[in-house]
């Protein structure tokens, strides 16, 4: 789903609401595959995205422009193709290196909007400029969870009783450094604007005092209406390492978890199209494993593993797309919610009172 296809779900939605310019909630979720109720997933425990998808729109068709986050978020916030914007891995920013693009968040704020970013939109780094591509993008600074500096840190505890830097990572949140976690900074962050933007709204101005000419005719002053806003809300998870609250493992048994339909390497496959997943071996976990390069399968009991903390980290999200779309429907129930994960997967739907 691009930028005309959100504009154009907006207009339909405007119809529907009633108002021309109604607010806009767009939720990206990072590496997210269609592990999802949703899409058919009979493992998959996402009950509060599968009730979006029942008012929605589900695109089933939606393929991944490139399958690296920073060319695919550049992808669809500018809705032209890496062709285009000649971005396929993280490394230039495009204004500089193909044009000067108009963003989503940006066209939105060009029409009216007041427009917010919380967590991961844009890319970070020289990808948005450093900046979440600030002036342009952006009607405040862009939120990131403080939390987010300690993505890499050895905070895994191992069957040893120490800590670890790895992939499978399951943690009491609490012990966590800054005692929380990106994803849930973010949702609060969230939650906490909308609250506050809730209390920024005008209230209907007083009637003139009487006339004293009875003869005259009062005019009332219309009522104030507050500016429509973008928000736009990122999800780390459940991109690696897959840190989430280790509760959300009761959902998903160990012996439970099957083991994916596809894990040999295909016949005839060249060798430029597969990927030994470099960004896992050197976390302690997988290197231990001592599997051989590149075409070493992972031992099925680690395989299992990883795919039930990808459902876990996955329903951890959920979780808080969950109390986020909780405090939306109650403070402003006519909103359009688009749903994207950052390499295809996407579905968009309004709430409404």
């Amino acid at each position: 789903m691009d930028k005309r296809t959100i504009l154009l779900l907006v207009l339909e939605a405007a119809v529907a609401c009633g108002s021309g310019q109604p607010n806009v909630l767009l939720l990206v979720v990072d590496d997210l595959r269609p592990v999802l109720g949703c899409y058919g997933d009979p493992v998959a425990v996402t009950p509060n995205i599968d009730a979006l998808a029942r008012d929605a729109t589900v695109f089933t068709r939606a393929y991944a422009q490139q399958a690296l986050c920073g060319p695919s978020r550049t992808s669809f916030l500018t809705s032209r193709r890496p062709d285009t914007t000649r971005l396929y891995d993280v490394h230039s920013y495009w204004r500089r290196h193909a044009g000067n693009f108009t963003t989503l968040p940006q066209y939105f704020r060009d029409h009216g909007y007041h427009t917010v970013s919380a967590g991961k939109i844009f890319h970070p780094g020289i990808v948005s400029n450093h900046s979440d591509d600030q002036p342009y993008s952006w009607s405040e600074a862009p939120y990131h969870p403080p939390t987010q500096a300690h993505k890499q840190d050895p905070v895994c505890l191992g069957s040893d009783g120490s800590l670890h830097t790895n992939i499978y990572c399951p943690v009491q949140v609490e012990e966590q450094p800054g005692g929380s976690l990106p994803d849930i900074q973010t949702t609060r962050h969230s939650i906490a604007w909308l609250r506050e933007w809730a209390g920024r709204a005008p209230q209907p101005s007083q009637p003139p005092p009487q006339q004293p000419n009875p003869t005259a005719t009062q005019q009332p002053n219309p009522t104030a209406t507050q500016q429509p806003f973008f928000l736009a809300v990122g999800f780390h998870k459940p991109h690696i390492p897959l840190k989430f609250p280790k509760q959300f493992l009761d959902l998903y048994p160990i012996q439970s978890v099957p083991l994916a339909p596809n894990r040999g390497l295909p016949p005839g496959l060249p060798p430029v199209a597969w990927n030994p997943w470099n960004d896992l071996r050197w976390r302690e976990d997988i290197a231990a494993l001592n599997v051989s390069f590149p075409y070493g399968p992972m031992p099925d009991e680690y395989a299992r593993y990883i795919r039930q903390g990808y459902y876990a980290a996955t329903s951890y999200t959920d979780s808080l797309i969950g109390d986020l779309l909780t405090t939306l429907d109650h403070l402003f129930p006519d909103t359009i919610v688009a749903f994207i994960g950052d390499h295809g997967e996407s579905l968009a739907s309004w709430v409404q009172s």
